[in-house]
């Protein structure tokens, strides 16, 4: 699509509650999506950030500032349609003059309810269904989250297009300063690694990199594991057993949450990329993995296929002897591994922003239809 074609969407608001929070894959698509649009030639107007932006929210919550602020800031805003990044941040009426656009990343607390506290699932259900009838387009970033949204709420299919997420901010990774190389350097990582990235809670199954590599341990082969994101609801029970694993002798490396680029240098240090979870909207990180040209072992849950094609390895997700074989197999053989990086980066290659914001715009030109 070309800048003449867009001439029809000047101007947009855009749900900016999570710019100035600890990157998350909803902030790195606000942040990247904003980019590409600029440079499509839309004016974005970022609505609600913590500090940064035309109309930050300062200390307010991001919940109460949508619910009492947003609409007054719409009302004055001249962009001719918002669009809500976040799952269901649509104010709770239409505004006049306004278009709505939605962006849903999943359903996750609609369908693992037990991974989300019970005020947070109550209310996302709650919201999204208001979103819903409140929205003139929805964007899902996959045809699995599309489908889901379809059969767990009530919407038109018409209105539901998919857009998936791009993945080439990777080429513009800043160097690492000085400080962070430091750290890199005092992590004393080890030459060969396996790699998780994602939280700990119960959905990402992370326990079932734990049991592959007691069944690899058994084989007589200790293969260190390295784990960076956070806690989050319900990790708990995941940490315990981390902890029990290293205190019988297991090289497992929690990292905890590290910056961008800290990670990403990390991330380029793997052997394996492992991401085993149960359910994902999209599945951003074995993406960024083999753009980077890691080899991929993911389970088969979830847009995850569907993300990955044949460029990364499947796996059912309760099938740990099965992980831990082919685990054990790209650990082993540097042409399996150097294949299956040729086909990450080939696959990666065709996820860029640009595409991203050509196809939003596309939709809002449906919107203000």
């Amino acid at each position: 699509m070309t800048f003449a074609s867009n001439r029809a969407v000047r101007s947009v608001a855009l749900d900016a509650t999570l710019w100035d929070e600890p990157t998350t894959g909803i902030g790195l698509y606000t942040r990247e999506l904003a980019s590409a649009l600029l440079a499509q030639g839309v004016t974005v107007e970022r609505l609600g950030a913590q500090r940064s932006g035309e109309r930050p929210r300062r200390m307010q919550s991001r919940t109460a500032w949508a619910l009492a602020e947003l609409p007054d800031v719409l009302l004055a805003s001249t962009a001719q349609l918002f669009h809500a990044v976040n799952n269901f941040n649509l104010p709770l009426r239409r505004m006049p003059g306004k278009r709505m656009v939605l962006t849903v990343h999943d359903v996750i607390p609609d369908l693992f309810p037990r991974t989300v506290s019970v005020p947070y699932r109550w209310q996302f259900r709650l919201w999204l269904t208001r979103s819903l009838k409140v929205a003139d387009r929805v964007i899902c970033v996959s045809r699995c989250t599309r489908a889901d949204l379809l059969r767990r709420f009530e919407v038109d299919a018409e209105r539901v297009h998919v857009v998936p997420n791009g993945v080439d901010h990777l080429d513009r990774l800043p160097p690492l300063d000085a400080t962070s190389a430091r750290y890199l350097d005092s992590l004393a990582l080890p030459e060969a690694f396996v790699l998780y990235a994602g939280s700990l809670d119960a959905r990402k199954n992370v326990g079932l990199v734990l049991d592959a590599l007691v069944e690899l341990r058994r084989r007589g082969r200790n293969v260190p594991l390295v784990l960076a994101g956070q806690s989050w609801f319900g990790s708990g029970e995941v940490e315990r057993r981390i902890g029990r694993l290293r205190a019988d002798g297991f090289d497992l490396r929690p990292l905890g949450y590290l910056e961008p680029a800290l990670f990403y240098a990390v991330m380029r240090r793997a052997t394996v990329f492992v991401f085993p979870s149960l359910y994902e909207g999209f599945g951003l990180p074995p993406l960024e993995a083999m753009k980077l040209g890691v080899p991929c072992v993911v389970s088969n849950a979830g847009s995850l296929p569907e993300v990955v094609g044949d460029a990364a390895v499947q796996v059912p997700p309760d099938d740990a002897l099965r992980f831990a074989r082919e685990v054990e197999r790209l650990w082993t053989q540097k042409e399996a591994r150097a294949q299956l990086s040729e086909a990450g980066r080939k696959r990666a290659a065709g996820f860029t922003w640009a595409k991203t914001a050509e196809r939003t715009i596309a939709v809002y030109r449906e919107a203000l239809r």
